[in-house]
């Protein structure tokens, strides 16, 4: 019996335009990704931001070493969000001063911590600067990532098949699609977060272990958002508002669709966009026609909508935008048939949402290894 999550080919926004095939993250210096700061350090506070650039190694593996440096505990360490382990990655940790470090009397002692702080490094990562602040960073702490990707061995004509590619998407947005690294090496992830709703004695171990069980919560919730998506665009219904869409401003606020023309021209016009379900048991829920999709999704997924409570805290649920802009790129033609991509993407999105379009190189841009 087939597997009601294992993983699907996702569509395409460009299916007519071809692709510059190539090779992606030949070396994990084809791929860089730098953290956007959501605000500057302050400059005082009871927190040390410190800036970590990494090469093949996780987010929460560095957050790990660098407490161990420090003598914290892992959790004392905050991230805004994970990147890439086969990549060159640029991103800000928290972790808290000692205590006693706040007062003018504990100058030396706070200095004394930084400057062990500008001395971690480890296999594949060190620390490049240090400053205070006053609060842990949270995860969405963060203003986007900057993206610099090349592709090497690419068509003959790849820059020019690159910039019809990208001047569709700047005119249609991005399909906000998680990433492989969502879903693990074998794509299992979302299948784990399942069998934790279920309670499934398979599933036991992964429900004990705090950091397993969020990133196989996170992944079924993926998995979900990325069906409902996909259905949306096979339908023809991408960059459209449909009766009981949840609406998202790109100010941020939530409304329901009850009007679908008025708001598919407001979607046009880049004010909003409809959101899809990262589902859980209390998010903003849709309503009518758009409902009754994600019902679909979530029957022929086969997940019980009442097993959501299971997860508590950790599957709430949230709205995520279907769309993102695609701002500004640079492309840049490089010697042997290799380009170079810039651009920069809001919090939450992936590289591959832009970098399938742009290769086709379909499953083989999926199957790049975990992060």
């Amino acid at each position: 019996m087939a597997d009601p999550l294992a993983p699907r080919t996702l569509p395409l926004l460009t299916p007519d335009l071809p692709g510059t095939g190539g090779i992606v993250r030949l070396s994990e210096e084809d791929f860089r990704v730098e953290e956007l700061p959501l605000y500057p350090a302050s400059g005082q506070g009871d927190h040390l931001y410190v800036t970590i650039e990494k090469v093949g190694r996780t987010t929460h593996e560095v957050g790990e070493e660098l407490a161990a440096a420090l003598a914290l505990k892992p959790r004392d360490v905050g991230v805004a969000g994970l990147k890439d382990k086969r990549a060159v990655t640029v991103q800000r940790m928290s972790v808290p001063l000692p205590a006693g470090s706040a007062g003018p009397a504990a100058v030396e002692k706070a200095s004394a911590f930084l400057e062990r702080a500008l001395a971690c490094a480890g296999r594949g990562w060190r620390v490049i600067s240090a400053e205070r602040h006053g609060n842990k960073l949270r995860t969405g702490h963060l203003a986007g990532n900057r993206f610099i990707v090349v592709l090497r061995s690419c068509s003959p004509d790849a820059g020019q098949r690159a910039r019809a590619v990208l001047e569709r998407l700047a005119g249609t947005g991005l399909m906000n699609l998680f990433g492989h690294q969502r879903f693990g090496q074998r794509g299992d992830n979302a299948a784990l977060g399942a069998a934790i709703l279920r309670r499934a004695p398979e599933a036991a171990r992964a429900s004990r272990d705090r950091f397993l069980r969020r990133f196989a919560l996170s992944a079924l919730q993926a998995e979900l958002f990325n069906r409902c998506l996909s259905a949306r665009v096979r339908d023809g219904l991408f960059g459209r508002a449909i009766l009981g869409d949840v609406m998202k401003k790109r100010t941020g606020g939530l409304f329901l669709c009850t009007d679908p023309e008025a708001d598919t021209a407001r979607v046009a016009r880049a004010e909003i966009d409809p959101a899809g379900p990262l589902p859980g048991h209390d998010f903003f829920s849709a309503a009518d026609e758009a409902l009754a999709r994600e019902a679909a999704v979530l029957l022929e997924a086969g997940i019980d909508p009442l097993s959501f409570a299971v997860g508590g805290g950790e599957m709430e649920g949230a709205r995520r935008p279907y769309r993102i802009p695609l701002g500004e790129v640079a492309l840049e033609e490089l010697a042997d048939q290799a380009l170079r991509l810039s651009f920069s993407l809001p919090p939450g999105s992936f590289a591959h949402a832009l970098l399938r379009e742009v290769s086709k190189l379909g499953a083989d841009l999926d199957a790049l290894p975990e992060t």
